[in-house]
C-alpha cells in the first residue's frame, strides 16, 4: 500500500513537471510571431537570432511566462493555506473576498499616486494589497466567530467582495480618465506588461513566503488532525493561525499587486492536487500546489492570448471558466460526504 502511494506521488510530480515544461515551450512559441523549435532553443540557450525575435522572447514572452508560473503557484498555495485554516476545501482568497479587499486598497493607492503624477512601484502595490488582504481577512475572522456553517461564511465573503468592488467602482467614478484606463486594465486581471524588475520582486517575496510555509508543513499536518491533537503535539495554535493568515495574505497580495484579481485558482487547484495525490499531507501538497497553480495559470494565459487573438481575454475570466466547475464539484462532494475535507 505504501509503495503504491509513493508511486502515485512520483507520477503526479512527474506529470506536473512535464506539463509545466510543455506549457512553457508552447507559451514561448504562441503569438503573432511564430518561431521554429531550433530558433527557440538558440534564443534561450545562446541568445542568438534576429533582434526582433530576441526582444519578443526575452522582453515580452519570458517575463510573462515566469509571472504566470510564480503568481499562479503563489495563489494556489495561498488557497491551500486558507483551506487548512478554515478546514474546508472551498475556502479561497477570491471567494472569501480577500482579493477584492486587496483590489480596493491597491485601486485607492494607484489613483492617489497617479493623480499626483507618480507611478506606483512594486513595493507600494504589494504593501497596499497586503493591507487590503488583512482588512478583509479581519472581517472574515470576525464573521467566522459568529456563524457556524461554512456556507454562511462563504456567503459573507462574497458579500464583502461585493462591498469592496462597489467602493472601488465608486472611487473610479471620480477618478481622471487616464487613471481609469490604467486601473481598468489592471483590474481585469492579466500577466501582460511584466518586466524583469517585476519578476525579481515577486520571486523574492513568493520564495520567502513559500520557504516559511514549507517549514510549517509539520505543524500544519498536526493542525489538520484537529486543534486538540496539534496542541498536544506542542503547536502554539494562536501563533500558528496568525502565521497561516499572514502567509496566505502575503501570497495573495503579491498576485493581486502584479496581475490584478484572479479568480478560482486558489480553490480549484488545491482540490485537484489533493484528489490526484489522494492525501492532504502539507509536505507533499505545498510543492504540488505550486506546480499545479503554475500549470493552470500558464494554460489559462495561453487560452486568453490565443483563442480570440489579437483580442486578449482577462485571465480571471478564463480561470473562472475552468475553475468554477471544480468548486461546484468540491461543494457537492462535501455535501455528500457530510464532513470537512
Amino acid at each position: 500500500m505504501e509503495k503504491r502511494s509513493y508511486k502515485r506521488y512520483y507520477t503526479v510530480f512527474i506529470l506536473l513537471a512535464v506539463l509545466l515544461a510543455a506549457l512553457i515551450f508552447c507559451n514561448i512559441n504562441s503569438g503573432s510571431v511564430h518561431l521554429t523549435v531550433p530558433e527557440v532553443f538558440r534564443i534561450l540557450l545562446y541568445r542568438q537570432g534576429e533582434q526582433t525575435a530576441l526582444n519578443i522572447v526575452w522582453e515580452i514572452r519570458l517575463p510573462r511566462i515566469l509571472a504566470a508560473v510564480i503568481l499562479g503557484g503563489a495563489l494556489s498555495v495561498s488557497g491551500f493555506l486558507l483551506q487548512t485554516f478554515f478546514n474546508n476545501p472551498i475556502a479561497g482568497p477570491f471567494v472569501l473576498g480577500i482579493s477584492s479587499g486587496a483590489k480596493l486598497v491597491v485601486s485607492l493607492v494607484m489613483i492617489f499616486l497617479l493623480s499626483r503624477g507618480f507611478a506606483a512601484g512594486s513595493q507600494a502595490l504589494i504593501a497596499a494589497a497586503f493591507a487590503g488582504s488583512m482588512i478583509s481577512m479581519g472581517f472574515i475572522l470576525l464573521i467566522s466567530r459568529k456563524v457556524k456553517g461554512m456556507s454562511m461564511l462563504v456567503i459573507s465573503g462574497v458579500m464583502i467582495g461585493y462591498i469592496c468592488s462597489a467602493v472601488t467602482d465608486f472611487v473610479v467614478t471620480f477618478a481622471d480618465d487616464s487613471n481609469i484606463v490604467n486601473l481598468h486594465n489592471w483590474s481585469m486581471g492579466s500577466f501582460s506588461g511584466m518586466s524583469w524588475d517585476n519578476i525579481r520582486v515577486m520571486a523574492v517575496v513568493v520564495l520567502a513566503a513559500l520557504t516559511v510555509t514549507f517549514l510549517l508543513s509539520k505543524p500544519m499536518g498536526a493542525y489538520q488532525l484537529g486543534e486538540v491533537y496539534a496542541r498536544n503535539m506542542g503547536v502554539n495554535i494562536r501563533v500558528f493561525r496568525v502565521q497561516l493568515i499572514l502567509l496566505s495574505s502575503i501570497l495573495s497580495a503579491c498576485v493581486t499587486a502584479f496581475a490584478g484579481p484572479i479568480s478560482f485558482v486558489g480553490i480549484a487547484v488545491p482540490h485537484l492536487i489533493k484528489s490526484m495525490l489522494k492525501t492532504a499531507k502539507p509536505i507533499l501538497v505545498i510543492p504540488a500546489c505550486f506546480l499545479g497553480g503554475a500549470v493552470f495559470c500558464l494554460f489559462c494565459d495561453m487560452i486568453a492570448r490565443t483563442v480570440f487573438a489579437p483580442t486578449e481575454l482577462s485571465i480571471s475570466s478564463v480561470t473562472a471558466v475552468f475553475g468554477a466547475p471544480v468548486v461546484i464539484y468540491a461543494m457537492c462532494m462535501k455535501k455528500k460526504g457530510g464532513s470537512h475535507v
